[in-house]
C-alpha cells in the first residue's frame, strides 16, 4: 500500500484530532441537510404554496448541486489548499442557510437549496482528504471509523431532527428552523476551521486545473443525474427525461477522450484513470455506489410509510430510524479498528447483517399490525444498523489505502460522487416502484394494503442494491486473497 505505514507528519497528535472533529463535525452538518429536509415538504408545501415539482427541486437540486462540485472542488483542494477550500464551502453553505430560512417563495427557496448543495460539493471532499493527510495505517482505519459513525447517525438521526423541529416552530413556519439551526452551527465551525485546520503542507506538486475536463465532467454529471433526482414516481412525470441518459454518454465519451488525450501532452488531467486500476480503490467504489442506492431510499422509504400509510407524526416516524443511527454508531467506531485485522471480510459480514435487518423491516412492517408495525421496523433496523457500521468505515478505508496523499480529494470526490449517482438511481427506482404500486392499487385494497404493497416493492428494489454490494464485496475479497496466495 502506498502510505499506509508510514507516520503522519506536521501537526501534533491532538491537533490533528481537533482538525478532524471539526472536518467531520461539518460534514455531518451536510449529511443531515440531505435526509432532514424530506420531512419538511409537508410543512413547506403548506407554508408556500408549493406544488409537486417544487418539492422535488428542493431535494433534487440539492442532491444535483453536490454532486457537480464534489471533483472541481477535491481537485482545487488538492492542488491549493483543503483548508481555503473547506472555509469557502463553509461560509456558503451557511451563507445560502440564511437564504433558505428566510425565503418569501418557492423559488427563493429552490434558489437557496442549489446554492446550499454547490456548497456542501466544495467543503465534503475536502473532509476525506484531510483524513488522508492527517492520519496513516491503524490510525486512519480509526479515524474513518469515527466518520463512518457520524456519517451513519446523521443519515439516519435526520429525519427525527426534522420532526422535532417541526414540532416546535408549528405545522406552517417549522420548515424555518430546519435551515436556521444551520447557521450558528456554521458560523461557530468557520471560527474553529479557520483556528484548527492545518496550512497546506508545501509538498504539493505545482500542477493545472484542467478546466475543459472540469466542463466536461460536470456536463456528464448533470446529464446523468438530472433524470433521475426529477423522478417523483407520482405518474405525472415526463418520459422524455431519459433522453438526457443519451447526452450523459456523449459528454461521458468526450471526458473520457479529452483526459487521455490531455495526459498523453504531459499534462494533469482532472481525474487520474490510473487511481481505477487499483482494484481496491474501483471496487470500493462501486460497493459505495450500491450501498448508497440503497441507504438513502429505505430511510424515505420509510418516512413515506409511516407518515403517509401508518399516520405517525413526523417526530414519531423519525424515532423509527433511531435504532439504526445508534447501532451503525457503535459498530462503525469498532469497524474502524477491525478493518486492518479483517479487511474486506469485515464488510461482507456487515453487508450480510445489513441485507437480513431490511428484509426483516418489509415482513415486520407488512405483517404487524399497525399500531405495532413501527417498534418491528425499528427492531428490524437495529439488526440492519449492526452491518451498516462495518460497511461504510472499513469500505472507506479500504478504498482509499493505496491513494496517494496528494490525490486524496480527488479520490475521495470520485468516491462521494458515486455515492450521489448511487443515490439519485436508487431513490428514484424505489420511489417509482413505492408510488406506482399505490396508484395501482388505488380503489381496488385498501389504503393501507396500498401503502404495504408500495413499501415492500420499493423496499424489495432496496435490498436488491444491498445484495448487489454484497456480491462486489466477496468479488473483491476473494481477488485479494488469490492476490496473496
Amino acid at each position: 500500500m502506498t502510505d499506509s505505514s508510514a507516520p503522519a507528519s506536521g501537526p501534533t497528535d491532538r491537533a490533528r484530532w481537533q482538525a478532524f472533529a471539526v472536518a467531520v463535525g461539518v460534514a455531518a452538518l451536510t449529511i443531515l441537510d440531505l435526509s432532514k429536509v424530506n420531512v419538511g415538504l409537508p410543512s413547506i408545501e403548506e407554508s408556500l404554496g408549493a406544488g409537486s415539482s417544487d418539492l422535488q427541486l428542493i431535494v433534487a437540486g440539492y442532491a444535483l448541486a453536490f454532486g457537480l462540485t464534489l471533483v472541481p472542488a477535491g481537485r482545487l483542494g488538492d492542488m491549493y489548499s483543503r483548508k481555503l477550500m473547506f472555509i469557502i464551502g463553509l461560509s456558503a453553505f451557511t451563507a445560502a442557510s440564511v437564504l433558505c430560512a428566510l425565503a418569501p417563495t418557492i423559488e427563493v427557496l429552490v434558489i437557496g437549496r442549489i446554492l446550499q448543495g454547490l456548497a456542501a460539493g466544495i467543503q465534503m471532499p475536502q473532509v476525506i482528504g484531510l483524513v488522508q493527510e492527517l492520519f496513516r495505517g491503524e490510525e486512519r482505519g480509526r479515524a474513518f471509523g469515527l466518520f463512518g459513525a457520524t456519517i451513519g447517525v446523521s443519515t439516519a438521526f435526520g429525519p427525527t431532527l426534522g420532526g422535532l423541529l417541526i414540532a416546535i416552530g408549528g405545522p406552517t413556519d417549522g420548515w424555518r428552523l430546519l435551515f436556521w439551526m444551520n447557521i450558528p452551527l456554521g458560523l461557530l465551525a468557520i471560527v474553529f476551521a479557520a483556528r484548527l485546520l492545518p496550512k497546506p503542507s508545501g509538498l504539493r506538486q505545482p500542477t493545472n486545473l484542467d478546466p475543459i475536463g472540469v466542463l466536461l465532467l460536470g456536463a456528464a454529471t448533470f446529464s446523468l443525474l438530472f433524470p433521475f433526482v426529477t423522478t417523483t414516481g407520482g405518474g405525472e412525470d415526463s418520459s422524455l427525461r431519459w433522453l438526457w441518459l443519451l447526452a450523459f454518454a456523449g459528454f461521458g465519451a468526450l471526458f473520457v477522450w479529452w483526459e487521455v488525450a490531455y495526459r498523453r501532452r504531459g499534462k494533469s488531467p482532472v481525474v487520474h484513470f490510473a487511481m481505477f486500476a487499483r482494484s481496491s480503490y474501483r471496487n470500493g467504489v462501486l460497493v459505495a455506489t450500491a450501498y448508497f442506492g440503497a441507504l438513502p431510499a429505505v430511510f424515505l422509504l420509510s418516512t413515506l410509510y409511516l407518515q403517509q400509510g401508518l399516520g405517525l407524526a413526523p417526530v414519531f416516524a423519525g424515532l423509527v430510524s433511531i435504532p439504526f443511527a445508534l447501532t451503525s454508531a457503535i459498530s462503525a467506531f469498532y469497524g474502524g479498528r477491525l478493518v486492518a485485522r479483517y479487511g474486506r471480510a469485515l464488510v461482507v459480514t456487515g453487508l450480510v447483517f445489513v441485507i437480513v435487518g431490511f428484509t426483516l423491516d418489509i415482513v415486520l412492517a407488512i405483517t404487524l399490525p399497525a399500531e405495532t408495525a413501527p417498534y418491528g421496523m425499528a427492531a428490524a433496523l437495529l439488526v440492519a444498523g449492526i452491518g451498516g457500521g462495518f460497511v461504510i468505515a472499513p469500505n472507506q478505508t479500504l478504498t482509499l489505502a493505496e491513494i496517494p496523499v496528494e490525490e486524496g480529494g480527488v479520490a475521495g470526490s470520485m468516491g462521494q460522487l458515486g455515492q450521489r449517482v448511487g443515490t439519485a438511481v436508487g431513490t428514484a427506482a424505489a420511489t417509482s416502484l413505492f408510488f406506482g404500486a399505490i396508484l395501482q392499487d388505488t380503489g381496488q385494497v385498501t389504503q393501507l394494503a396500498a401503502y404495504h404493497h408500495g413499501f415492500r416493492n420499493g423496499m424489495l428494489m432496496a435490498v436488491a442494491l444491498i445484495v448487489l454490494a454484497l456480491g462486489l464485496a466477496i468479488a473483491d475479497l476473494v481477488e485479494r486473497r488469490r492476490a496473496r496466495a
